[in-house]
């Protein structure tokens, strides 16, 4: 493949991952009906999300497996076998608790620097998804970029486009809720705040990984064949929607919390100084 071939395939890739994020970006600020948030603000929220909380990501659940992997080899034991991320155990307790919990900590990293841009409740999971998208975007790219350098562009566009209708929309979605219950803290609101909404979207993140991963836990059973292929199906339509629900009720969260300041003459026409 000559050089050109390889910086137009490149470029393809990033703009297959990058144009379905975009839209559902829009689609996410257009929710918030009552004094929407410049594009500047939100493609900055954006770019911290892809660029700056995927990477940081990425090191940090790297260290701490490599952490967890040369701890297994000192505490032997069979209950200590989920640390070794050469293990299948190991490989389960990254993805349903290692990375949940790094991933939205470090997407909720930019909500938080992004707090002098909230003017009302309803911006804390704009800023939120809009974040998440981001991460969303580059880390699909990513993936994408691996399966093109192992199988090809169709392969690397096939992964993109199942991530870009099922992963990039759960982590705008949980990074929403996160943003939403940061927002509520920050204007005063009763209820649960950021700790309860950043532990809601661990959760969020953690089952859609748990049904992405059914055909590999399915395996671990010694199931093959048609079962696992039906497995495989039902993790995939799960995964997308469930993705397609949680950024629903991100919107529904969004147009609730927009809806007082769109009522003439209410008492929260003007939004909620924050604290």
């Amino acid at each position: 493949m000559s050089s050109t071939a390889a910086v137009e395939d490149l470029v393809i890739l990033i703009l297959v991952a990058l144009i379905p994020a975009l839209i559902y970006l829009s689609w996410v600020r257009r929710t918030e009906r009552f004094r929407q948030n410049d594009w500047s603000s939100i493609l900055k929220a954006f770019a911290y999300g892809a660029f700056f909380a995927t990477i940081v990501a990425a090191i940090l659940e790297l260290v701490l497996v490599s952490l967890g992997t040369s701890l297994s080899g000192v505490l032997v034991g069979p209950e200590f076998v989920f640390l070794n991320g050469n293990s299948t155990a190991g490989a389960f307790f990254l993805v349903l608790v290692i990375a949940p919990f790094v991933e939205e900590a470090l997407k909720g990293s930019g909500v938080y620097v992004f707090r002098d841009r909230l003017r009302s409740v309803a911006d804390g999971p704009v800023f939120g998804a809009s974040v998440g998208l981001g991460f969303g975007f580059f880390e699909t790219f990513l993936y994408g970029l691996s399966a093109f350098l192992i199988g090809g562009l169709v392969a690397g566009i096939a992964l993109i486009l199942i991530r870009s209708v099922s992963s990039v929309l759960l982590h705008g979605s949980s990074t929403g809720m996160f943003g939403y219950g940061y927002a509520r803290s920050r204007f005063g609101v009763p209820g649960p705040g950021t700790g309860s909404y950043y532990l809601v979207a661990v959760a969020m993140h953690s089952g859609f990984n748990a049904l992405a991963s059914l055909a590999a836990i399915v395996a671990i059973f010694g199931v093959t064949g048609v079962g696992a292929s039906l497995a495989s199906f039902f993790a995939l339509v799960a995964a997308i929607a469930f993705a397609f629900a949680a950024i629903e009720h991100v919107r529904h969260v969004i147009a609730v919390a927009d809806y007082p300041a769109l009522m003439p003459g209410s008492n929260r026409f003007q939004p909620a100084r924050p604290r």
